[in-house]
């Protein structure tokens, strides 16, 4: 070791030389110095290193990819991630085969993706939000509704982003001329009936239960209107069936739905299938 001016440190300080890379730092601060009054001898040993252009996948200053570095930046700093990194098609028929949709439903998926992927709101929407819209609102062109919530637990995209991103697509093809379906609680009650394995009887109480219930324009999801008119089958017909599980809401929601539609039992209920005695059986609201 020998004495050398550190500019940092601002004194002479103690040196130490890397005979290898040729390099001499400050032993106090670890800052490379240069020793102006000696001069410098090229390494005959050394072999020149030419500078290597980074390509993707070549790990950065920190130790980590281009690629894990773009996701730590935010969302309007990264590159357009509008389209998926895998097909966007293989990612449309997963989720419809994870979903048990048929192949109408993927193909329309599929024209509805070609047609707003390049739509300037998607440009920094996830791959897996505007996947799950695309397929609820082909479910909802084809009559099959889906709740997003299905869609959700299906590629694990983000609620509130796919309600944005789905809502976007639905405006969209209002104005290119699309029919959008208004879904009713009458098409999600087969759905979660089917899922239920509900049998026929309890399958007709339903659907008249709930046909009685919209035409007394009860204010109500129907989503929520399908769910609470199956709790209320379900208890007539003493099998618990778990309907919050299958239909993605919650008690609290089953709950207040049931005070809706408890007022007006004898009038939704079926005489078929419930007497005023049963009626009477059931939970007060």
């Amino acid at each position: 070791m020998s004495d050398t001016f550190c500019q940092v440190c601002k004194c002479f300080t103690e040196v130490v030389s890397d005979h290898a890379s040729g390099d001499t730092s400050c032993s106090e601060c670890g800052t490379l110095v240069v020793d102006e009054t000696s001069e410098w001898v090229p390494d005959p040993t050394r072999e020149p290193v030419s500078p290597v252009r980074p390509e993707s996948g070549v790990s950065g200053s920190n130790g980590a990819t281009e690629e894990e570095e773009e996701e730590a930046l935010p969302a309007p700093l990264r590159k357009r991630r509008g389209r998926p990194k895998r097909p966007p098609y293989e990612s449309i028929a997963e989720v419809a085969n994870r979903l048990g949709l048929g192949a109408t439903i993927k193909d329309r998926a599929s024209d509805i993706y070609k047609k707003v992927i390049d739509q300037k709101p998607l440009k920094y929407k996830t791959p897996a939000a505007v996947v799950a819209a695309c397929v609820y609102v082909a479910c909802r062109q084809e009559s099959n509704p889906r709740t997003v919530k299905e869609m959700c637990s299906a590629n694990g995209a983000k609620t509130k982003e796919v309600v944005r991103v789905k809502d976007f697509i639905m405006k969209y093809l209002v104005t290119e001329g699309q029919e959008i379906v208004i879904v009713h609680a009458a098409d999600f009650l087969r759905h979660f009936c089917s899922v239920l394995g509900m049998s026929n009887i309890e399958v007709m109480a339903a659907q008249e239960t709930v046909r009685n219930s919209e035409e007394l324009a009860i204010r109500r999801s129907p989503i929520s209107l399908a769910a609470v008119v199956i709790y209320i089958i379900a208890q007539l017909s003493n099998d618990k069936k778990a309907v919050t599980d299958v239909a993605l809401v919650t008690r609290a929601t089953i709950r207040n739905s049931y005070k809706d539609v408890y007022p007006h039992l004898s009038e939704v209920i079926p005489t078929w299938f419930a007497k005023e005695k049963d009626l009477k059986q059931l939970p007060r609201a």
